[in-house]
């Protein structure tokens, strides 16, 4: 745990409120201060890193494995029988989310983030699901092209990194926060339905919702906090994504029907 002392806090929290995220280095060995400030200026910047490709599995896997029966505030009781194939592309998938797709009856296999569309499509998927992840969407743009050649194929469901190619793959952009949404409380407000969902939050990045062509994308969710982009989905295609984490374990469960909506999605199509 790290721990620091003998400097003025309260000037260093007005400092990253006005200056926003910064780099920073915490030593108990080095105390040559200008060593440590070239050691933070050292650190890479978050905009422009690919981390998702570094994250990602090495090579394609089946995950059959649901919600442990008997786990606190859980569904108890055996995976339904897999009625649908999703293919998860894997940007640093967490594993609730696998287990929550598998627990509403769906096979799945997680393909590396550089997986071509055409061995997705052989793959005979009912549905597409794009992963969480670390660092900039914006170097993504293998799996953009990639992900771009499904949409109108076969229904795409996007979790944060996955929400962020979502909104560059329909023509969009995204744009670096200066204060990164992190911590379990979250307020989202469902545009459809005006209700309030509290959210778990991990991401640096947002879609810029003015970027998005309003004739084609419906703007879904909203951040009551700063009022950034949380969900969106396509008019015409059967796509949609969320910026937060439904899967969320341990977090808040108000947002667990969004993985019923995928269902009924490829149930539809």
């Amino acid at each position: 745990i790290p721990i620091i002392s003998e400097i003025d806090t309260r000037a260093l929290v007005r400092h990253l409120r006005n200056q926003g995220s910064m780099r920073g280095v915490i030593s108990s060995i080095e105390t040559d201060t200008d060593r440590l400030v070239e050691k933070a200026r050292s650190i890479p910047e978050m905009a422009g890193l690919d981390l998702a490709s570094t994250v990602s599995t090495k090579q394609r896997y089946e995950w059959n494995r649901g919600v442990d029966a008997c786990s606190p505030s859980e569904l108890v009781g055996p995976a339904e029988e897999a009625k649908y194939h999703v293919v998860a592309y894997d940007f640093g998938i967490k594993h609730n989310i696998l287990r929550s797709l598998v627990q509403r009856g769906c096979k799945v296999t997680v393909v590396p983030s550089l997986t071509s569309a055409e061995d997705v499509l052989a793959l005979k998927p009912d549905g597409v699901f794009l992963s969480n992840g670390p660092g900039d969407p914006e170097p993504l743009s293998e799996p953009i092209r990639n992900i771009r050649r499904l949409v109108g194929r076969t229904p795409i469901f996007g979790i944060c990194l996955g929400h962020q190619v979502l909104g560059l793959t329909v023509g969009g952009k995204t744009f670096k926060l200066k204060f990164g949404h992190h911590g379990v409380n979250h307020p989202v407000r469902n545009e459809r339905t005006g209700k309030v969902e509290i959210t778990s939050q991990n991401h640096g990045f947002a879609v810029d919702p003015d970027s998005l062509d309003a004739s084609h994308i419906e703007l879904t969710h909203t951040n009551l906090n700063d009022h950034t982009l949380e969900g969106f989905r396509s008019r015409k295609d059967p796509l949609f994504c969320v910026q937060y984490h439904p899967e969320a374990a341990p977090g808040p469960h108000d947002s667990r029907y969004l993985f019923d909506e995928f269902v009924e999605l490829m149930k539809k199509s």
